[in-house]
């Protein structure tokens, strides 16, 4: 891992929003540019060159793998936003998705992996690939993992609660997804991966169980997501670490140390001044201007977006710690609001 390239862009003063998706509306045909990988990569390329950012971030598309799996499994695209797993899953689906990690993507999907090349190829960018976390796939592929997962921190097993079993079984499936995914990345030129684990906070994740010993954290996000970074190291691929949800300090140490990121990147919801406390100085904090509510003057107007970002910098300067401003997730297209949304991340990289 190559920490002294991330290091020296945020010590440059490197501001960016994870925007590829205003870019992306910009064009005539949004859904048509989503299956072509070089119109993809042509948007991807005008998103960094507009942002001045070496860092070719893709779109933060986090259905892609849910899509893949479910199309193996013979459910239709159309139909896998909605789609849960009606009981757990058979040992021997999982091992024939996993014996079968060698399959074609769906066309959408292979666009996507294909826009990474167009990056590597026809660009002097950063190639960056983009994955959803084991954690959080799973969550999409059951209809109610929260009390699932809570049964699980109070100690129910596989064994004696179908629906832990449901969830443990479907987080191999997402975990095999996701290697299936990141291993295709890396093939297409990725140099670094953004892993986000946005459902691996504290709704999912009680705080009181935890701190009564609970290994869930462990089990169900620190194991699936070490095991994914030890495969994007075999192939020296940096990982980025997201997460925007509601997280405990624990948490964050724990990403930071257990995980040991390029770049660790948080929500709105955290003080990265004081979170760089706990985050060895050598992992860059990106983020975290509360860039969901752009959409909304009222929620958040222009002048509290530039305070926001001036204190910002002013805070992590003052403690120290590396870190690139930047958004708190992806900043998505709202169409009534786009001008508004655009003003707003410009004002956040200013001067």
């Amino acid at each position: 891992m190559n920490r002294a390239y991330y290091l020296k862009l945020a010590r440059a003063g490197l501001r960016m929003p994870i925007g590829a998706d205003l870019t992306l509306h910009e064009t005539p045909d949004p859904e048509a540019v989503k299956n072509d990988a070089v119109a993809l990569g042509k948007v991807v390329e005008q998103t960094a060159q507009r942002y001045r950012t070496p860092l070719a971030f893709p779109l933060m598309d986090l259905t892609l793998e849910k899509i893949d799996l479910l199309a193996y499994l013979g459910v239709p695209a159309e139909q896998a936003e909605l789609y849960h797993f009606p009981a757990p899953p058979s040992a021997a689906v999982i091992d024939e998705v996993r014996a079968a990690s060698g399959r074609p993507f769906p066309q959408r999907i292979a666009a996507n992996q294909a826009a990474i090349t167009y990056i590597r190829d026809h660009t002097e960018l950063f190639p960056v690939g983009m994955l959803i976390g084991p954690f959080s796939l799973m969550t999409k592929l059951v209809a109610d993992p929260i009390t699932a997962v809570a049964m699980a921190a109070a100690g129910d097993t596989a064994e004696d609660n179908e629906s832990v079993c449901l969830i443990e079984r479907a987080l191999e499936l997402a975990e095999a997804t996701v290697l299936r995914s990141a291993r295709a990345q890396i093939a297409a030129g990725a140099r670094a991966a953004i892993v986000c684990e946005p459902a691996a906070n504290i709704v999912y994740m009680s705080p009181r169980r935890l701190r009564a010993g609970s290994n869930i954290f462990e089990r169900y996000v620190l194991g699936p997501n070490r095991r994914l970074r030890q495969a994007l190291a075999e192939q020296d691929v940096d990982l980025i670490f997201h997460n925007c949800g509601e997280l405990i300090t624990d948490m964050v140490r724990q990403f930071a140390s257990e995980l040991r990121p390029a770049i660790l990147s948080l929500g709105s919801s955290r003080k990265l001044w004081e979170d760089a406390a706990v985050v060895p100085e050598d992992i860059v904090l990106f983020g975290n201007m509360p860039t969901k509510t752009f959409y909304s003057d009222s929620a958040m107007p222009e002048e509290e977006v530039r305070r926001r970002a001036l204190e910002l910098r002013t805070r992590m300067a003052e403690c120290g710690h590396a870190h690139i401003l930047g958004s708190e997730c992806d900043v998505l297209h709202v169409p009534e609001a786009a001008a508004t949304i655009r003003r707003k991340v410009d004002v956040m990289l200013a001067d």
